[in-house]
């Protein structure tokens, strides 16, 4: 095992901007790894991930697995021969994978946990009208999104502040907590606590949206309706249907 050597591993830009902090901090990006290349637009012509293009600016080693458990993925991860795992908007990891290095593998998750556990984090702050969020930094478990919190940062959210703006806010200050977190624990003086226990109060969750989800409700108030409309921008964006007679006239 090389001492400081790590692994990074995400795929969209909001984990483009971590990778980038931990270069530019002197950390030694050991290799980086993200989802295969997929067909997307009209072409339907293969795409790198945000996170593989910057890797290649960078000209750091990119492997790009189709299964987590293969052989051969877990072999070139022991070949690497990193102390640490940081993962940032990745798949879910099997334990053959987390439970690898010896220093263990952390994520970024864009709430403070554990509220807004889930897939669509800061969406959901803005749709249920929170003033304030944060990221925090967490060892990787079994269940998701549970692990032994290592750092969190607060964040304010603006009162017309948008999912979108929001997400590019924290993705900056979310690689500057990594590259706090990493430096704590190759460094020896960083310890974790416990998520609190769910059972000492109601969780505010963050599923994946759904269409429904993005259908405004004009029964709500004011408040809520504006506040689920900044949640959907810019994706998917809030919707609604009007009908006479139960004849729909438009959606938007």
């Amino acid at each position: 095992m090389t001492d400081q050597r790590i692994v990074f591993m995400g795929t969209p830009e909001f984990a483009v901007a971590t990778l980038n902090a931990m270069v530019h901090a002197g950390l030694d990006v050991a290799a980086v790894v993200t989802a295969p290349d997929r067909p997307a637009g009209r072409g339907r012509q293969l795409r790198a991930s945000a996170v593989k293009q910057r890797a290649s600016e960078l000209g750091l080693p990119v492997l790009q697995p189709e299964k987590l458990r293969s052989p051969e993925f877990l072999t070139q991860l022991d070949r690497i021969d990193a102390a640490l795992f940081v993962v940032v908007a990745f798949r879910m990891l099997p334990e053959v994978v987390w439970n690898r290095p010896p220093l263990g593998t952390i994520n970024l998750h864009g709430s403070l946990l554990p509220d807004y556990r889930g897939a669509a984090p800061i969406n959901w702050a803005v749709i249920n009208g929170e003033r304030t969020t944060g990221v925090t930094t967490f060892r990787i478990q079994h269940e998701i999104d549970t692990g032994d919190i290592l750092l969190q940062e607060e964040i304010p959210i603006g009162p017309n502040e948008t999912a979108g703006e929001l997400h590019d806010r924290m993705m900056v200050i979310g690689g500057q907590c990594v590259v706090r977190t990493v430096r704590g624990i190759l460094a020896g003086d960083l310890t974790s606590r416990p998520q609190e226990d769910p059972a000492q109060r109601p969780l505010r969750t963050a599923p994946k949206i759904a269409p429904p989800d993005a259908r405004l409700v004009f029964s709500n108030n004011a408040r809520q309706v504006h506040d689920l409309i900044r949640g959907m921008s810019p994706h998917p964006g809030a919707s609604c249907i009007w009908t006479t007679g139960g004849e729909a006239l438009g959606q938007f």
